[in-house]
């Protein structure tokens, strides 16, 4: 079997161009089809801007699925394993159910009917964890009832964790691809580096997912003109989960033979790329877990519903602080990249203290810009023609404009009559951040679709 490398890069290229070209047209359809709902009190976005993205990135998962099955070496994925037709049998009822709630808005609990459904489609085809590598036990086989429960689990919440982190423009497309990206590279490790064929499914999953989020991207940066919606927020968080399940529950841990040493030190560096599924797709969608734990713990502690949308998630709070909607997105790309990238890395060199330290400085930075609105640099003055105005050092003292404040008020009196004071209109903080002439309001001012203003 040659190097299929290029295989994968063309399928995903073919996904991906799939996926751009479908986007225009479905933007279109979009809008013709009145899918443009109103912004919300939650949305950052200060205009209706289409949904139903969904659609173009489920027409580029069929054409990856399609080309990968007429490609020599991954023709035999589609031979040996039942797992691309159940991606898709699954993929095609999420995404129906998405574009359904696109459109109509239905309800909460119908659409976590719906995703219980798409993991038991799955499941009923064959992509269902078999068993588990257990550290310290190592393979532990599960029942059938215990291997769908699991499987149907990690479907819903990935499907929600994704779904849950799209609340910015690209975000969870971006941290998607490079979700899939760092799984990509294990699984393809697995695959062509063990010779285990049981890892060609995952490995074809995450270079197909990858093509439909670089796909839709470029419509989606900030300022996005098509939104991926739940069709498309669902649809790649349920790629994700089929490639994580797929890898963990199917690749025989015994396969890969990793046992050189009799020492407990050598056969726990050895076992360690059997124990990373466990914790790799925990590591990929860390962020996005993380933020639907918190969402779930804070509205059950103010008594609403778990499904209650609220402006709490952890890229509201990122514009909170003061940081624009492009530099949110790259702290959250940042952090996704360095969790799922040092889970890999860590997987590959095990004892090397150099790549613990790269993680540990690369952290040091992350904290850093996390916290980059707390501080207010000021440039030279030698520089200031070359930043931005936001930089510069003022002109007039704090002192000089308070005496002609007070001069003003003087002029105003000198004829005896007191000048009643002028209401002033305060100016919202944009979604970009603070203000020139002051703080940014905790909750910027917006306006519905169809309202005059």
């Amino acid at each position: 079997m040659g190097l299929p490398v290029r295989e994968y890069l063309l399928t995903l290229c073919v996904t991906a161009a799939v996926t751009y070209l479908l986007t225009g047209p479905v933007r279109k359809f979009a809008i013709a089809t009145g899918a443009m709902p109103e912004i919300r009190a939650r949305d950052v976005h200060r205009e209706p801007t289409p949904r139903l993205g969904g659609i173009a990135m489920f027409g580029g998962l069929c054409a990856g699925l399609l080309v990968a099955d007429h490609l020599q070496n991954l023709s035999s994925v589609f031979e040996l394993s039942n797992e691309p037709r159940a991606l898709l049998s699954g993929a095609a009822v999420i995404w129906l159910i998405g574009v359904l709630d696109d459109k109509f808005e239905i309800d909460a609990l119908i659409k976590l009917g719906g995703q219980f459904i798409a993991a038991g489609v799955m499941v009923a085809q064959g992509l269902t964890i078999l068993w588990l590598p257990v550290p310290g036990v190592g393979q532990v086989s599960v029942t059938a009832w215990q291997g769908n429960l699991l499987t149907v689990a990690l479907v819903v919440i990935t499907i929600n964790a994704v779904n849950f982190v799209d609340g910015l423009d690209g975000l969870a497309a971006g941290m998607v691809c490079i979700a899939s990206a760092a799984f990509f590279m294990y699984a393809y490790r697995i695959w062509y580096g063990y010779g285990i064929e049981e890892a060609a499914p995952a490995t074809l999953f995450a270079a197909i997912l990858m093509g439909m989020c670089m796909g839709f991207l470029p419509h989606n940066m900030h300022p996005a003109r098509i939104f991926m919606g739940d069709s498309g927020s669902m649809l790649i968080g349920l790629v994700l989960a089929a490639g994580a399940i797929s890898v963990t529950g199917q690749v025989d841990p015994d396969a890969m033979k990793l046992f050189p040493g009799t020492s407990t030190r050598e056969v726990t560096h050895a076992m360690l790329p059997v124990f990373i599924p466990l914790l790799l797709p925990l590591t990929i969608i860390a962020i996005p877990v993380a933020d639907l734990l918190l969402a779930i713990v804070r509205r059950t502690w103010q008594g609403k519903s778990p499904f209650a949308a609220d402006r709490g998630h952890l890229h509201h709070r990122l514009l909170e602080i003061g940081h624009s909607h492009s530099r949110a997105v790259l702290i959250m790309y940042f952090w996704s990249a360095l969790i799922a990238f040092g889970a890999v890395a860590y997987s590959v060199h095990s004892a090397s203290m150099w790549i613990v330290l790269g993680i540990v400085a690369l952290s040091a930075v992350g904290l850093v810009l996390l916290l980059l609105p707390r501080f207010t640099p000021r440039a030279p003055r030698w520089a200031e023609s070359f930043i931005p105005p936001r930089y510069r050092r003022s002109g007039r003292t704090y002192s000089a404009l308070a005496h002609e404040m007070e001069e003003a008020a003087g002029a105003g009196g000198a004829d005896g009559t007191e000048e009643e004071p002028q209401e002033r209109t305060p100016l919202p903080a944009g979604v970009n951040g603070a203000t020139a002439i002051g703080p940014r309001s905790r909750f910027p001012e917006r306006r519905k679709a169809g309202t005059s203003r």
